[in-house]
């Protein structure tokens, strides 16, 4: 956020929250800071040691004992003091000159990070034949009409969300593609890296701390939102809140951040916004290999529904690694897919070029007649607010789903784990993960048959617009894919989920096959049911 709007979007976020919190009167006020009391000191207990926790220990201590001989004017003191606090951490920074910047430098520092390890090499990115990035991320999709409404309104992309080089990836992409700033919450940790927390700020992010849970933090990250979209900020929000562990397709997505764009277009109605209108672009963003797919799918795995809710320790991590994973992405000459859906209001319905609403039948509608009651007027109504989120809820999922890029890892793990699954008699798939079975391996032929299978049931689907094939899946048979997916395992996991041996393929990490497996479920594709 521009140095001109961050005290005035301060003071909004601030004092929405205070009030929306003690409007409710004494006991609503008291619970308000009695509960942020509650979750702030859970929350440092298990702080690494530190004088910034030490300073907030004793700060909260404070309030403790304000909150106990206080009035109702001494406790709303102190939760402006607690919002205003969480508010001021959240706060990003943009400077359109930095991000200029920024946005030239990315590419700059992916190729430095590729050749870090020989300052022989980086010299030699001086020269001609250096990486073009633009050769390997795809912005593809309804890219014209997402951009013919940047001018109409105020935008919200919303992506998948698979690794932390996300938000790089599209700060990089989107900019290349012409669009213009976007703002996002990122992890709080992941600004502890200070090259990584110089090109997140000044790409537009802010800072989210998954580690406090007090439902007053989480309202100030909504305002927070909601007031810069009304300020004409363009957002981009993860709906399925982390990253997807498993490498599903995001389906159950947190529908908090999604609804403040009707509640930012509401306000501007009010404020008689010359441009009010919100529009929502679902993204979906396909890789054919994830930095921290192993890490994750473990995780995800260890204990299923109670996995840690922050990873730290992935492979993002490490610098090492992450050149690593860049340098198997160019030695497989594959892409990275940024692939822009249909945009939809706040309410779900399609929106044209022109940014109208539009029903079912192609028609243009007025969508201020949604939020008005029965005497024509402008009305709140939070039941009838969650359900018109709620719809548009369930249009982003299912254009996760038609968005989807199918890769040849994608396409050769589904198929293989498929096939060897159905080899089984013992239907318990985490037996199955830890022992690899009765069946340690297939044979090449039988292997490329299964792919071929699949890929046939995938072009059915795509001729029904159900999902998007990369022109390697489409176009490649069974056997050359398979190939083309062995050399990605085998490029940058360091145990590849497959392994070729003479004319045998084996299965060594069954949980990253089970990982890439995963991006073509809920497509009735399955032989075996298996708990995901």
């Amino acid at each position: 956020m521009r140095r001109e709007d961050q005290e005035r979007a301060l003071e909004e976020v601030i004092s929405r929250t205070v009030h929306n919190a003690s409007e409710r009167g004494s006991r609503a006020l008291e619970a308000a800071v009695a509960d942020t009391l509650y979750y702030e000191q859970q929350r440092l207990k298990t702080a690494k040691p530190s004088k910034r926790r030490d300073k907030e220990r004793s700060r909260y201590s404070s309030y403790k004992s304000r909150l106990l001989r206080g009035s109702d004017h001494q406790r709303k003191m102190v939760l402006r003091e607690m919002v205003d606090s969480f508010a001021r951490e959240i706060l990003g920074n943009f400077d359109p000159r930095v991000h200029a910047l920024a946005t030239r430098a990315v590419p700059f520092g992916l190729k430095t990070l590729l050749n870090a390890t020989s300052p022989r090499q980086l010299v030699a990115w001086r020269g001609p034949g250096g990486v073009n990035l633009e050769e390997h991320v795809v912005v593809d999709g309804e890219l014209e009409h997402a951009l013919a409404l940047r001018d109409r309104g105020t935008l919200i992309l919303a992506p998948t969300h698979s690794s932390n080089l996300d938000s790089i990836v599209l700060g990089y992409g989107l900019h290349e593609a012409g669009f213009p700033p976007l703002l996002y919450g990122a992890g709080l940790n992941l600004f502890d890296n200070p090259l990584m927390s110089f090109f997140m700020q000044n790409l537009g992010a802010y800072k989210v701390d998954r580690r406090k849970k007090a439902p007053i933090y989480k309202q100030v990250l909504k305002e927070y939102a909601t007031v810069s979209l009304e300020l004409g900020y363009h957002n981009l929000f993860f709906p399925g809140g982390t990253r997807s562990r498993s490498n599903l397709i995001e389906q159950k997505l947190k529908l908090g951040l999604l609804g403040t764009g009707l509640s930012a277009y509401q306000n501007r109605l009010r404020a008689k916004h010359p441009r009010p209108k919100v529009f929502v672009v679902p993204l979906v963003l396909s890789y054919e290999l994830v930095l921290e797919g192993k890490t994750l799918i473990d995780d995800h795995l260890r204990d299923v529904g109670r996995s840690r809710y922050i990873i730290t320790d992935d492979e993002f991590a490490s610098a090492k690694r992450i050149y690593q994973f860049m340098r198997g992405l160019l030695e497989l000459d594959t892409k990275i897919y940024l692939t822009l859906m249909p945009p939809r209001d706040p309410f779900g319905n399609p929106v044209d070029r022109e940014g109208n609403s539009l029903d079912s039948r192609g028609r243009r509608i007025d969508i201020e007649r949604y939020l008005m009651n029965s005497k024509g007027e402008l009305s709140r109504d939070n039941n009838r607010d969650q359900e018109y989120t709620r719809e548009l809820g369930h249009e982003i999922s299912r254009a996760y789903l038609q968005g989807n890029t199918v890769l040849p890892t994608h396409a050769v793990a589904f198929a293989v784990f498929e096939h060897l699954r159905g080899l089984e008699s013992d239907p318990d798939l985490y037996r199955w993960l830890r022992t690899g079975g009765q069946t340690e391996s297939i044979s090449l032929g039988e292997a490329s048959r299964v792919v071929d299978e699949l890929v046939n049931r995938l072009k059915e689907l795509e001729s029904q617009g159900k999902v998007r094939l990369s022109t390697r899946v489409r176009e490649c048979n069974g056997q050359d894919l398979l190939m083309s997916a062995l050399k990605g395992f085998g490029t940058y996991h360091d145990t590849p989920a497959l392994e070729r041996r003479g004319d045998r393929i084996y299965h060594h990490d069954r949980n990253l096959l089970y990982y890439y497996r995963n991006r073509l479920v809920h497509y009735g594709l399955e032989r075996v049911e298996t708990a995901v």
